[in-house]
């Protein structure tokens, strides 16, 4: 039988993390990108204001 994967954002060590997603401008064919980052979820909206 095959099985399904589920991902999913554990808690590792107490803390949860989770996926921040951001498109990206490239300065050469200015076309967007999209860039991705795991970041603990205490840091999310610090990470989003860089």
């Amino acid at each position: 039988m095959a099985k399904k994967v589920v991902a999913t954002l554990k808690k590792e060590g107490g803390v949860s993390y989770a996926k921040v997603i951001r498109a990206v401008k490239s300065e050469k064919t200015g076309a967007y990108t999209f860039r991705e980052e795991m970041v603990p979820a205490a840091l999310v909206q610090e990470t989003l204001k860089k």
